[in-house]
């Protein structure tokens, strides 16, 4: 299985993962959420947001071009800290972030 297609797998279980627990949302934050300079839109959405609306759309449209994917990605530590210890399925959506980040270990 091709580097891209792990990554498409990846990508579908996260987003499975925040639906299976109430985490998907029906609506976009407003255009100005987007806008924000900071690393994980932190000032202007919340972490499950951020996934949702910012991670899974952008790597999805660069594999649908064809476009070469990140060198390096490093979104799980983030999240163990971002996420409260409350929050539905946190241990899943780690592990699968996770996974997803050591995809990008080993390029040069």
């Amino acid at each position: 299985m091709s580097r891209e297609q792990l990554v498409r797998e990846r990508l579908q279980a996260i987003q499975q993962i925040l639906q299976d627990a109430g985490l998907w949302q029906s609506c976009a934050p407003n255009s100005e959420a987007f806008e924000s300079q900071e690393p994980f839109c932190v000032d202007t959405m919340m972490p499950v947001q951020w996934l949702q609306w910012v991670l899974l759309p952008r790597m999805q449209a660069m594999l649908d071009a064809g476009a070469a994917l990140p060198v390096k990605l490093a979104v799980a530590p983030y999240y163990e800290m971002a996420l409260e210890g409350e929050i539905p399925a946190r241990a899943t959506l780690l592990h699968a972030l996770n996974e997803l980040d050591q995809l990008f270990e080993h390029d040069a």
